[in-house]
């Protein structure tokens, strides 16, 4: 019988407990549909040692939260994954990439269209000051390039003292007053299929749109300059990829741009999905099957 694995939380991070069970179960309600076994195994628990996982047909790293609490260790298990040649999908070497958000930089050199970004090594007032000047933007979210979750993000007006700032490599950008008024929305893709697409909202007062936070989920119809972004962020990556979530925002022209191409740990948001998973679970089949 086919075996999967699941990359689940570091037991250490206590952040996801009440939350990544249910995605469990919902996700092995769709896979077992291929008819394979499903087995929840940590991800930290693989990150000296690939033996654990060499029996499996198949590695989905798709509950690996919280990874970039422990990146180091990550970049790590990526490596060893890739080394020992194992059956993940996505591959080890998008796992290693896609880590960090500076990989929106090639995608920027390839043509997609991001909001403009400042990149640094170590965030500091007077940057942040430079590129409320350069920009000119009232307002800026400043944000680790290794985060998820809005993990260490701030939202700065000009003037405002630069307090938890992230620590080491950074990305500051204008924030885009849609993320209120019209939210960011998620367009899934199974074995380069789209299936769905959810847009997310923050409540009243707030610009963080995870479901923590209170966001306000619904399932939408993408528009057509919608889709384009997003299969044009497929083209411009070269390995293959089993799944892929891309949020989008419109930035104040109006025009739908990359916040991030979600290729590890993405949440399928498969309570919206009108097919219930279908479109995933044919992908992991057609995957098995080569």
């Amino acid at each position: 019988m086919t075996q999967i694995a699941v990359l689940t939380p570091d037991p250490a991070d206590k952040t996801y407990v009440g939350r990544w069970p249910e995605v469990l179960e919902r996700l092995k309600a769709t896979l077992e549909s291929t008819g394979a076994t499903v087995t929840a195994t940590r991800w930290s628990d693989h990150v000296e040692e690939a033996s654990g996982l060499q029996d499996y047909d198949l590695i989905l790293p798709v509950i690996a939260w919280g990874y970039h609490r422990d990146h180091g260790r990550w970049l790590k298990a990526c490596a060893k994954w890739s080394q020992a040649g194992l059956p993940v999908a996505n591959p080890a070497e998008v796992l290693r990439w896609n880590s960090d958000k500076a990989y929106l930089a090639r995608l920027a050199d390839k043509g997609v269209p991001i909001p403009q970004t400042r990149w640094t090594d170590r965030v500091t007032q007077d940057q942040v000051g430079a590129a409320f000047a350069e920009t000119g933007a009232p307002v800026l979210i400043v944000k680790p390039t290794v985060s998820a979750g809005a993990f260490r993000t701030l939202r700065l007006t000009p003037g405002e003292a630069l307090k938890d700032a992230p620590v080491g490599a950074a990305m500051i950008q204008p924030y885009l007053k849609s993320i209120e008024t019209e939210g960011e929305t998620s367009l899934l893709f199974f074995g380069g299929r789209f299936s769905h697409a959810v847009n997310k909202r923050p409540v009243a007062g707030d610009f963080r749109i995870q479901v923590q936070f209170g966001g306000l989920y619904k399932a939408v119809t993408p528009d057509a300059a919608a889709m384009a972004l997003a299969e044009q962020v497929l083209a411009a990556i070269d390995e293959p990829l089993l799944y892929a979530r891309i949020d989008m925002a419109r930035d104040d022209s109006g025009r739908w741009v990359l916040m991030e191409a979600e290729l590890i740990e993405p949440d399928f948001y498969l309570d919206h999905d009108p097919a219930n998973g279908a479109g995933f679970a044919e992908a992991v089949k057609a995957r098995l099957e080569t």
